[in-house]
């Protein structure tokens, strides 16, 4: 259907004519990931159209993805006052309200942030707006019910309080029940040992940070004292929940979440990281590297900083460009363990497993007594790749000894003896505990069905191989394993059906041997137990 130029003009905002061009031109900017430009083709747009609702949405998202706070306040504005303002907007107002110290409108913000979808934030905003003004914090935060959204946040803020509050005591004991229920985040840490630091208890400080991982050594030497007050303990509940939200799919969240957490704290280099991974996805691969740009090469986040540079990289499809940064970092003689891991896994993706085997090694010696079961199923995995199967298999063994309900691990120890008919018994063992833990995931259940065909069971196989294919009908190797239990069960039209699915995304040497079987059927063998 071709559209005339009076139904493209129906499907576009109210716009004045002189500007479509450049609303047209700023949705082609923001498609391509250059929220700059397609900022500043919604500013004119918004000028030609100020009260526009369809303009002003658009105008608020790229804004804050470009940094241009006066563009997001000013579309902000207008969607408030056509009563359809996204419920972000409310953080953004109380951020602004804090930073410019005007109490009416941070208390009109927390009421709408109280009312909306992220109300769980408010017991703790509202605990430091009393603590500012001379309340009581810690009633606030009793009387808040703690809900499962909110029991987190309100517990380490609890302790943070308690630390502003200079009850040591108590804030010891609170800020320690708070690190035991998330051990393995550095937030709070960070969060506790900045503030203590900022209070004059720099020695206190330093012992939260304690540990021989290397970004712990590095935010011990870079160590920047806040004061409490709500701009501190706004700024850091913010960037804690854009950490937590890490990988969801909830990348516009998070950038607003760090925007306005930098607009409190322009000095947080844990918000400007979680910020350009956040920019990243939405591929304003341009605007991530320019934040990234702003981590000086002295803060404890430098290291972060280049590692997520070469993520960028990645993500922009230049893998000769990510490889050689990530390279030049794993080769320095103080190369870290996370240095020589990333390089491992570029290699990896490139299948140079000999060399990433290498490098996972490397890293395996280099975290010494706290290397995981994830070190030994990498290393494992590259040498089971590289063709160095009898090297491979005492490292994946090891992997699923430190880590028995791991499916992946499991999968992978399970899988590849499977595939090569060895170990058998053990190899169903192994798949068998994988797929009871993850009995959706079509590769396990791939794995599974596999490993009964090769021990000669095919009526066990071939259910749940059918389920494999369903569950991933893409997947040139399940529908190469449906095919051939099709084939050993004399299902021969349905077998050649799932090698033509296979080999629609087949490549090299799995593409020959389809063409193989297609000609002359399935050669394959029971393997023996």
């Amino acid at each position: 259907m071709v559209l005339t130029g009076a139904a493209v003009a129906l499907l576009l905002p109210s716009v004045a004519h002189a500007d479509l061009g450049a609303y047209v031109r700023a949705r082609a900017a923001a498609a391509d990931g250059a929220v700059d430009l397609a900022a500043a083709g919604y500013a004119a747009a918004l000028a030609a159209a100020p009260a526009d609702e369809v303009v002003a949405i658009r105008a608020y998202r790229n804004a804050l993805a470009a940094g241009d706070l006066a563009l997001a306040r000013r579309a902000a504005a207008v969607l408030e006052r056509a009563g359809v303002a996204p419920a972000d907007t409310a953080i953004l107002a109380f951020a602004d309200a804090v930073r410019t110290r005007n109490k009416a409108a941070a208390d009109d913000a927390l009421g709408r942030i109280g009312a909306g979808p992220l109300d769980f934030l408010a017991p703790v905003l509202r605990a430091w707006t009393a603590f500012d003004r001379g309340g009581d914090p810690f009633a606030i935060l009793d009387n808040a019910g703690e809900s499962g959204l909110s029991r987190r946040y309100i517990s380490e803020h609890r302790a943070l309080l308690l630390f502003a509050s200079m009850r040591r005591e108590e804030a010891l004991a609170a800020y320690r029940t708070a690190t035991g229920a998330d051990p393995g985040s550095i937030d709070l840490r960070l969060n506790a040992a900045t503030l203590v630091a900022g209070i004059g208890n720099r020695r206190l400080a330093r012992e939260m940070l304690a540990g021989d991982d290397a970004t712990l050594a590095a935010l011990r030497d870079g160590l920047r004292p806040m004061r409490p007050g709500t701009a501190f303990g706004t700024s850091r509940l913010l960037t804690r929940l854009a950490a937590d939200l890490g990988g969801q799919e909830t990348q516009v969240l998070t950038i607003l979440l760090t925007r306005a957490a930098l607009s409190l704290d322009p000095g947080d280099d844990r918000a400007r990281l979680l910020l350009a991974a956040a920019l990243g996805q939405e591929k304003a691969y341009d605007r991530a590297q320019l934040v990234l740009g702003a981590i000086r090469p002295d803060s404890p986040f430098a290291a972060a900083a280049l590692g997520e540079r070469i993520e960028l990289r990645r993500r922009q499809g230049d893998a000769a460009g990510a490889l050689a940064q990530a390279e030049a970092l794993a080769v320095r003689r103080d190369a870290g363990e996370r240095d020589l891991r990333r390089y491992a896994d570029l290699l990896a993706d490139q299948d140079r497993n000999v060399d990433a085997a290498i490098y996972y090694g490397a890293a395996l010696t280099r975290a010494g007594a706290a290397a995981s079961w994830v070190h030994y199923l990498q290393l494992g995995g590259a040498l089971e790749r590289a063709g160095r199967w009898d090297a491979a298999l005492p490292h994946l063994r090891k992997a699923v000894e430190l880590a028995p309900d791991e499916p992946v691990a499991l999968n992978y120890l399970g899988y590849a003896q499977a595939d090569r008919g060895e170990n058998l018994t053990e190899a169903v063992a192994l798949l068998e505990r994988a797929n009871r833990l993850r009995p959706d995931d079509p590769a396990i259940t791939d794995s599974l069905g596999w490993a009964y065909f090769r021990s000669g069971d095919v009526a066990r196989a071939l259910p749940l191989l059918e389920a494999a294919a369903q569950g991933q009908p893409a997947s040139a190797t399940i529908n190469e394993h449906l095919g051939d239990a099709y084939w050993r069960a004399g299902r021969r039209f349905e077998a050649r059906y799932a090698w033509r699915a296979a080999a629609l995304y087949a490549e090299g040497e799995q593409q020959a041997r389809l063409a193989g079987k297609l000609a002359n059927g399935s050669g394959e063998k029971v393997a023996a137990n």
